[in-house]
């Protein structure tokens, strides 16, 4: 099974083509394959030949306004096993609503709702069908399923052939999924510290889930790794005063007093699909969750929790957080009773072994 992300696109992919006046032309393609068990065995130049094949889309040009401006978005969302044998995925009318939106923000055509929903169900199903899709472990229960895995699904627009600065009218969308696993190295110290640089501006494209928006969170994150953290935290660009976002996930605080607060969104956090479960669940929980301006002088000072949540990471926790050159530590960097507890209520939701009260998962 794979950890963290991997390129072992399944063979079975989604393309949508808007041609205009609202039409989208919908289509699916089986790339290449054998069967799951074939491939597993396969050695690696020969599974890479093949894994080479499944990434390759002829048809979508090569220069166009994504590919040389980043002018694109894209959505991560899960498909996970249930104990059953079925497969659920979690929130993706939430996914398809923020894709619209991204959309939107970027100028281009809205990918409808429905569409979305309708195109990633049948896509993991119909590689599900053909093997391509893990089996519920009840070993991952022991961690609280940090172990688990699971089908990651990948949407992302893509433009029209074009160069020189301009808009994207016909894009299209394409669907793909992949085996995923736990996306933080467990054998990694949880240490985060504060990046000098800055994720995003007042009246920018923070808010959306936008390509261009991940290349400073990918150096700052790779700095950060190179001096021994795990993840960078972002701090807003006017003062440098103010928690926004981890390198690629929302981040909260549990504090002395007791109450969750997370960063407001404004329009430099995105809103996170996972952000929003994750306050509903400590409501659930009858902990305070707070949306607010978080200075970073308080965390360091009155945070006695700290996690980052996001569908990569689910909820996962921070043990301490460097700024300035002086560290806080939380909990003994152990992780929290909260962040225990709405670690084990989001992941035993997605894999079925927590009641869906909130009716979150949809089947496949």
């Amino acid at each position: 099974m794979a950890s963290g992300f991997t390129l072992s696109i399944y063979p079975w992919v989604y393309t949508a083509h808007h041609e205009g006046d609202g039409k989208w032309t919908e289509g699916f393609t089986e790339k290449p394959h054998k069967s799951a068990k074939e491939e597993a065995a396969m050695d690696a130049p020969a599974r890479n030949e093949l894994l080479v094949g499944r990434n390759s889309f002829p048809e979508l040009p090569l220069v166009n306004y994504t590919s040389q401006y980043g002018l694109g978005c894209f959505e991560g969302l899960k498909a996970l096993p249930q104990p059953d044998g079925s497969l659920k995925i979690f929130r993706p009318e939430e996914n398809a609503a923020r894709m619209a939106r991204s959309m939107k923000g970027l100028m281009m055509p809205e990918y409808p709702a429905e569409l979305f929903v309708k195109a990633v169900t049948e896509v993991v199903r119909r590689n599900q069908k053909i093997g391509f899709a893990p089996l519920y472990d009840k070993a991952w229960e022991k961690d609280g399923f940090q172990s688990g895995h699971a089908v990651y699904i990948r949407p992302f627009s893509y433009s029209e052939p074009a160069i020189g600065l301009g808009l994207s009218h016909y894009p299209w969308v394409v669907m793909v999924s992949t085996p995923v696993g736990s996306y933080f190295d467990p054998d990694i110290s949880a240490k985060a510290v504060t990046s000098t640089m800055s994720r995003a501006t007042p009246g920018g494209t923070g808010w959306i889930k936008c390509d261009a928006n991940y290349v400073i969170p990918i150096l700052a994150k790779k700095r950060a790794e190179k001096d021994g953290f795990m993840e960078a935290i972002f701090l807003d660009s006017r003062e440098h005063r103010y928690v926004e976002e981890g390198s690629s996930c929302n981040i909260f605080f549990l504090l002395k007093n007791g109450k969750l607060v997370t960063p407001s969104l404004e329009d430099r956090v995105l809103p996170g699909v996972t952000r929003k479960s994750t306050i509903v669940l400590a409501q659930d929980l009858g902990i305070v969750a707070e949306e607010r301006p978080i200075p970073i002088d308080e965390v360091m000072s009155d945070a006695t929790e700290c996690f980052v949540t996001g569908t990569a990471a689910g909820v996962a926790h921070i043990e301490s957080i460097t700024h300035n050159g002086k560290e806080s530590v939380f909990n003994g960097r152990k992780i929290g009773e909260v962040t225990r507890k709405l670690q084990w209520q989001l992941k035993g939701i997605q894999y079925g072994a927590v009641p869906d009260t909130h009716g979150w998962m949809s089947p496949v």
